[in-house]
This record gives C-alpha cells, sequence and structure tokens, in this order.
C-alpha cells in the first residue's frame, strides 16, 4: 500500500491530507490563528472545586477553563505539585519523593482554590467544554515518552517479543535519569541506542525548558508548546511504508527535513517540496475528493450513499441502497454487499471526519446470522486501521452497530457549500412571473423618460424563451406595440434567472 502526505500551507493556515493508494482517508487542518492544543502544558490556577464531580475548573488562560478530573491527576501529583513549588521558588531541588495519590481520593483534599498548578491539555475544548486537563506531565517522542519524577520504565504492549522487550528496557535504564520515567513506544522495536538516546534527550530538552521558566512565569501562562501539526503527525504514525510527502512551503520543507534526518536519515530522500503553479490539492485530486467526502450525503461509488447526522451526543449513520439492488433473485446477498460497501466508507469516514464518542449506524436489515457476523468482523478490520481507540459491538437485533471512538478534539466539519445566488441563504426566491414586470417597467422608463429609440434586453435563456413565445402574440410584440420602439432580445448563459440588462442602440449598457 502506497502512503502519501500532502501539506499544503498558505496563510490562513495549514492543510495535511493522508492517501492511501491515492485515496484520501485522513485530514487536518490548522487555522493560523489556532494553535493544535493537546499537549501543551500550562501553570495554571484553580478556580473553582467541584466536590459532586470530584473534579475541578483550572484557569489556563483561555476562554473557557480547563476541566480537571481527580482521576487525571496522576499517581505523582503530590510529587509534581512539590516540585512547582521549588520551581516557583527558584529551589533546585528536584529529587523529590512524596507519597502518591490514592485511587479512590477526594479532589478538595488535594487542591484548593487559588493554587497553582501544572497540567497539560490531552483534549481540545469541544463545544460548550472547556479543555480536558492532566496533572500527570509527559512529553511525547519518536520512540519513548518522557514521564518527569514518574521512574518507572513501561513498554508498548505491541511489541510482543520479550528477549526485544528486555534488551529496550536494559538501553533505556541505561540512559535514562533517575528522576524521570519512561514509556517505550511500539516505533522503538529494534533501534539503537544512539536513536533512543537522541530522542530521550530532546524530550529532557523540554523538560529543562519548562524548569527554567517556572520561576519566571505568572500564572496562567503556557510553559510549553506541542510541535506543529504536520511534524506531530510525522512524529506519530511515520512508518517505512510511507512512499512520498509533498509540501508547497519552503520553511516546512526545511523544518521536516531536519526533523527527518534525525529520526529517520534513510527516509530523507522521500520529504519532495512541491513547486507547480497548480495548487497542491488539486494536483494530487485531493480537493475533489474533500468535495465529495465532506457533508451530510457521502456517495459510494457503486451508487450507495449513507447519511451523516453529527449531534451534541451522538453521530447516526444511516445506510441506503440507492440504486445498487437490481437483482430481485438474491435479496440476501445484495443486502449483504450493500452493507459491506457502506461498513468500508463508513470506517473511512470515521477516520477522515475525525469523528468521537458514540456512533450509531443503521444498516440495512440481514436475516442471515453468518451475513451479521461477517459485516461485525468485517467492520472490525477497516477500524484495525484507526489509530485512535475505538469499540465495536456486535449488530442488535434491530440490524443496528454501535461504535465508541477516542475524542481527543472537534469533528473536523469541512464546509463544502455555499450560500445560493438566487436566493442568498433564505431558501425562498421571487415569483417567477415578477421579473416580467420589472422588465417592463424599466422599458416604460426608458422610452417614455430617456427617449431611448431602440432597446436591447440581455436576459436569462428561459426569461427570453417566455418573452419570445408565440409568433404574433409574444410578449415582446405587445411591448413592441404598446410602447412604440423596437426592442431586440438576446439571451445569455451568465445572467442569473432574476438578472437582466439593457443596451442602448449603440450597444452601449444602460445604467438603471
Amino acid at each position: 500500500m502506497d502512503k502519501d502526505l500532502i501539506i499544503d500551507v498558505s496563510d490562513s493556515g495549514v492543510e495535511i491530507a493522508l492517501l492511501e493508494d491515492k485515496q484520501l482517508v485522513e485530514f487536518y487542518q490548522e487555522k493560523a490563528d489556532k494553535h493544535h492544543l493537546v499537549g501543551d502544558v500550562y501553570l495554571g490556577i484553580v478556580k473553582k472545586i467541584m466536590p459532586s464531580l470530584n473534579a475541578a475548573f483550572i484557569d489556563i488562560g483561555h476562554e473557557k477553563e480547563g476541566f480537571l478530573h481527580y482521576l487525571d491527576l496522576g499517581l505523582k501529583f503530590r510529587s509534581l505539585s512539590k516540585f512547582t513549588r521549588n520551581a516557583i521558588n527558584s529551589n533546585a531541588d528536584t529529587n523529590i519523593k512524596e507519597p502518591n495519590l490514592e485511587k479512590n481520593g477526594q479532589i478538595s483534599n488535594v487542591l484548593k482554590q487559588g493554587q497553582i498548578i501544572l497540567v497539560q491539555i490531552t483534549k481540545e475544548a469541544i463545544s460548550t467544554k472547556g479543555p480536558r486537563l492532566s496533572g500527570e506531565i509527559s512529553f511525547a517522542g519518536r520512540y519513548v515518552v518522557l514521564v518527569p519524577l514518574a521512574k518507572t520504565i513501561t513498554i508498548s504492549k505491541k511489541i510482543k517479543d520479550i528477549t526485544e522487550r528486555d534488551r529496550l528496557k536494559r538501553l533505556i535504564s541505561s540512559i535514562k535519569s533517575e528522576n524521570s520515567g519512561i514509556i517505550i513506544r511500539t516505533t522503538a522495536e529494534g533501534k539503537s541506542v544512539a536513536e533512543l538516546d537522541a530522542d530521550l534527550q530532546d524530550l529532557q530538552g523540554k523538560w529543562d525548558s519548562l524548569k527554567n521558566k517556572l520561576s519566571k512565569t505568572l500564572p496562567p501562562a503556557k510553559l510549553i508548546s506541542e510541535v506543529d501539526k504536520s511534524t506531530a503527525i510525522l512524529r506519530d504514525f511515520f512508518t517505512d511504508e510511507f512512499s512520498n510527502i509533498y509540501v508547497n512551503d519552503q520553511e516546512t520543507y526545511d523544518d521536516l527535513k531536519q526533523y527527518l534526518r534525525n529520526i529517520y536519515p534513510e527516509k530523507e530522500s522521500i520529504l519532495k517540496q512541491y513547486k507547480q503553479t497548480t495548487p497542491i490539492f488539486e494536483s494530487f485530486g485531493i480537493a475533489n475528493q474533500v468535495r465529495g467526502s465532506f457533508g451530510k450525503v457521502v456517495t459510494v461509488r457503486s451508487g450507495i450513499y449513507i447519511v451523516i447526522e453529527q449531534t451534541e451526543a451522538m453521530c447516526v449513520i444511516d445506510v441506503n441502497s440507492g440504486n445498487k439492488i437490481k437483482d430481485t433473485h438474491n435479496q440476501d446477498e445484495n443486502l449483504f454487499g450493500v452493507n459491506c460497501e457502506a461498513a468500508v466508507a463508513i470506517a473511512r469516514q470515521l477516520r477522515l471526519r475525525d469523528i468521537g464518542g458514540i456512533i450509531v449506524i443503521d444498516f440495512i436489515d440481514m436475516t442471515s446470522l453468518e451475513h451479521r457476523r461477517q459485516l461485525y468482523q468485517l467492520m472490525e478490520a477497516e477500524m484495525h486501521k484507526d489509530r485512535a481507540r475505538h469499540t465495536i459491538l456486535p449488530l442488535s437485533k434491530f440490524g443496528l452497530m454501535q461504535i465508541t471512538r477516542q475524542r481527543v478534539k472537534p469533528v473536523l466539519d469541512v464546509n463544502v457549500t455555499e450560500v445560493c445566488p438566487m436566493c442568498e441563504g433564505t431558501g425562498k426566491v421571487r415569483a417567477s412571473l415578477s421579473i416580467i414586470s420589472d422588465i417592463e417597467n424599466d422599458i416604460k422608463y426608458l422610452v417614455q423618460e430617456q427617449n431611448e429609440k431602440q432597446l436591447t434586453l440581455i436576459a436569462h435563456p428561459f426569461v427570453c424563451a417566455y418573452l419570445t413565445k408565440g409568433l404574433f402574440s409574444s410578449v415582446k410584440k405587445q411591448w413592441k406595440k404598446k410602447y412604440g420602439t423596437k426592442i431586440s432580445i438576446e439571451k445569455s448563459d451568465v445572467v442569473g434567472l432574476f438578472e437582466y440588462q439593457f443596451l442602448n442602440s449603440n450597444k452601449e449598457l444602460i445604467k438603471l
């Protein structure tokens, strides 16, 4: 499978498209005035304690206060809290060993109103909710995740080989600092100690930078920013399967080249700067795919279409056969085929729009239990490509499939519509015959008040057809006789249905 990453940088922001075999499967937008928030570390102030929720609201300088639940404080929160106080007071002591938090404790026993704490954003603000916060600070790299003050080493469960797990644990133990914990990511498998150490030192530099800023910062304030979106995508899911990376901006190209040189020097050659005059998304066919993939109704190539309704609490998806079912002799197989094609399209839509939360899919009813089982297995296989955590339930007796998918940021909503030029967004247009009355009134004014002896009317083809209908009794003939002037009519495809223009005898435009 070919994987291509296309990055479009413009004054309005950055758009990133991930293609698999030339098909758009993931799409990201980052506006120029909106930073990628997840991973940013803030020095915040506790504004309100909510014992009933066992949570607190934290002022981090945003419009909406962040939400911090007790379970998100982290076991080492007492150590982190003491470290924060020491750093603010310019105390260099970092060897802190405070008792771990109780798993079922109360937040009112840990935090107080007005307390200054370190927090990290784990989910962006969604709808009316502020960002979700964590009191367990971590810095993600290509191969490892640094968790300050934790001291433990954890290895990704996806690394199955016991020998490799032991090797990685030995290597990390030899290079990590005493007062930090490490999570070894799946991408670390097979990597040398030099590669792991370079990644770890980069993360350690972020932590050292944060420590230096604490004594000079007044809360609420941002201390550390996550990397930009394009670099974060390379960090999180860049693999050997990537064939090409195209970017149309020199500065971004230089940043990505340096990043690849550090983490994946053997793949540096796949990064290419796009310099053609045709917009990069048009050149790779992404613009057309975006226009066809977003919106309420999404059509699958075979004629099947799915309807996606997004609400505050959940997303509901309805499957429709369209003109797909023609063979009436084997309806069961036809319905199963429709549902299978829809399942593939839906799994792609969930990734493409980054839909999270509760998702309910209304498949077309099938009587065969075997078909229902196979459809569930197909959806599991398609969703296996999705990096977001998710859970899929088998079809219910009503033909409904329920999916929960990790929600980290708002659903991507690309506007593929525009305001109707006829109704200007009201949904209502003028009565069709009113345009005829307007034209006649203008002719009367031009003849009687402006003494025009010859007029040429330029109008929409529909209007022209109406005015010239009938050899002897057309509206045009009636006007000519009524006003005693020569009237010519010319149709134009570029003139709107309710638009028209007049030219005088010299073919000059008359301004009304």
